[in-house]
């Protein structure tokens, strides 16, 4: 097979979450375990770093990854959903798997894994790790899939677990109340494994204080650390003050970063004190160059300047939060809003959230878990957001552009998949 018919021959196989949402989904560790064994156990040859949580995972991975390859370390990244191509997934210092990797695999284990009929996030975890071990990776950062106490990537005993912070998302998996869903995305705490927490709520602090005293792992409440004093936004990315590393630029944009910052500042301290060579100019570095080192997409990014665009893969209500504050206070003469959302969300609470001083362009990614356009239309009308529908990404963004002065600005997100869409059709 070539590499396109490999990729559509793994989503009509195992269809991927972002298709066809929860019947892609598969708890529990058995089949990961299974696979593993016939690969000869490649997550035993490289070390890693295990990421949690509602949001931010993708940030912190791929930052603290661009850290890392600037400190001399050889990296590997697993994240997931991809934007544009499926070797997104696994990166080696920031380079995709190549084609040759993904089909070669496939063909070669085929004929063990169909008759296992592992989800596809299994299967593309298990080769994932079977790429780095093959790569002679020093370090992997690996991100949660969905949750942590069940996900498949949960067989690694890494150096250091993350978790970024806990919001309301695919709660008919993890709970309905922020203490079940942050006891399950506590499931990565690992018997003397440090673990930080970026952020608390009065809810969920004491899950994860209980469940790191029950294993015996040393916690870290970023917040409680505050090793960032100050942030001052740019024009793009941020200007940070720190306590340890003096003052130093972000590239990453998005109100979210501040948070996120203070969760990896904390993180850094605790790899450094474990014996990893990681230096104030490394960690410099890898702030300022993280989309170049790693080919991180679709976090307040801008693809414009005139009319200003940006996009943000920001997709649930914890998320949304961020966005909308941040939307608040851009400077524009009309603020036009490219909008699109998947139907097992909380859209109702995403759209109660949105601002009603902006125009619309409802429109829908290209899956089948989107929401038509036509009835996020109508939903939205119900709480006074006004705009007409669109059939794709392409279509509104276009509408966008042609309604725009100069002085205008035009948001695009409400999904991952929007922004995947918007990007893949710049592309």
């Amino acid at each position: 097979m070539t590499y396109d018919e490999t990729v559509t021959y793994l989503f009509n196989c195992a269809p991927p979450f972002q298709q066809v949402g929860g019947a892609a989904y598969k708890e529990g560790l058995s089949t990961t375990i299974k696979f593993d064994d016939h690969l000869g156990n490649p997550h035993k040859k490289f070390l890693t770093i295990h990421v949690a949580g509602t949001n931010g995972k993708g940030s912190t991975s791929h930052t603290l990854a661009a850290i890392l390859q600037e400190s001399g370390y050889k990296v590997g990244l697993y994240t997931s959903p991809h934007l544009i191509d499926f070797r997104e997934r696994m990166r080696v210092n920031g380079v995709p798997a190549s084609k040759e990797y993904v089909t070669g695999f496939v063909e070669k284990h085929r004929a063990f894994f169909e008759p296992l009929q592992p989800s596809f996030f299994e299967l593309t975890t298990a080769m994932a790790f079977n790429y780095f071990a093959e790569q002679n990776v020093d370090i992997a950062i690996i991100e949660v899939g969905l949750g942590g106490r069940l996900d498949c990537t949960n067989i690694i005993t890494p150096q250091l677990c993350i978790i970024t912070n806990i919001s309301f998302d695919h709660t008919q998996f993890l709970g309905s109340t922020l203490q079940e869903i942050a006891g399950e995305k506590a499931g990565i705490i690992k018997s003397n494994i440090p673990v930080v927490i970026g952020e608390t709520t009065p809810e969920t602090k004491d899950v994860f204080t209980r469940k790191a005293n029950e294993v015996g792992a040393p916690i870290f409440f970023a917040e409680e650390e505050k090793q960032l004093l100050d942030a001052t936004p740019l024009e793009n990315g941020y200007e940070y003050h720190s306590k340890e590393y003096g003052t130093f630029t972000g590239e990453l944009g998005g109100d979210y970063q501040k948070k996120n910052t203070n969760t990896l500042l904390s993180a850094i301290n605790i790899l450094r004190d474990k014996g990893f060579k990681i230096t104030e100019s490394a960690v410099r570095k890898g702030f300022t160059n993280v989309c170049t080192l790693t080919g991180f997409m679709g976090r307040w990014q801008k693809i414009q300047d005139t009319p200003r665009v940006v996009c943000d893969a920001g997709h649930n209500i914890g998320g949304i939060s961020y966005i909308t504050e941040q939307l608040s206070r851009v400077n524009c003469k009309q603020l036009r809003i490219v909008f699109g959302m998947v139907s097992d969300k909380d859209i109702t609470n995403v759209l109660k959230m949105m601002p009603t001083d902006a125009t619309y362009y409802f429109t829908q990614a290209s899956i089948k878990r989107a929401m038509p356009s036509n009835d996020l239309k109508e939903l939205a009308a119900k709480f006074n957001l006004q705009g007409n529908s669109y059939p794709n990404v392409k279509a509104a963004l276009d509408a966008a552009m042609s309604d725009s002065s100069a002085e205008d600005f035009i948001f695009v997100g409400g999904s991952c998949f929007i922004v995947a869409d918007l990007l893949s059709a710049l592309k």
